[in-house]
């Protein structure tokens, strides 16, 4: 039988201690409490309540990291990281709109094909309808 090879975890899988998140990030351990109690991070827990991060944690930390020492206060690092979640969704619904955008457009096409191939005495469909002109334009 073959053995498998452990997988890392994925990202947002809380893996890391503190004392290795800190290390990580090169943020001291008691930071890296405040910057929980601030909400800035959520790490997860364990049974006992001990602190674990995952990688997707010690990302935000760095970032968190860095734009302090650059003078910005946590609440303004909060209110970027807030403005960077919202950037990051806003994107990816995007992208999800898009992608129907194109499906209804090969419906659309498909009914007027299907359309046409009925009724061939119809006028010629203009590629000025309102499913060609939405989206050629954006």
């Amino acid at each position: 039988m073959a053995t498998r090879k452990p997988r890392p975890p994925g990202p947002n899988v809380p893996v890391y201690v503190i004392s290795v998140a800190a290390e990580l990030t090169g943020l001291h351990p008691q930071t890296l409490r405040q910057y929980d109690r601030a909400g800035l991070v959520s790490p997860g827990r364990t049974g006992g309540g001990g602190r674990r991060y995952s990688l997707h944690d010690i990302e935000t930390l760095r970032m968190v990291a860095q734009l302090t020492s650059v003078g910005i206060g946590l609440e303004g690092v909060r209110r970027i990281l807030e403005l960077e979640n919202t950037v990051v969704a806003l994107r990816a619904r995007n992208d999800e709109l898009q992608r129907e955008v194109a499906r209804l457009r090969q419906v659309a096409e498909l009914a007027t094909s299907a359309l046409l191939e009925r009724r061939p005495n119809l006028p010629a469909l203009r590629g000025s309808t309102a499913i060609s002109r939405f989206g050629q334009d954006h």
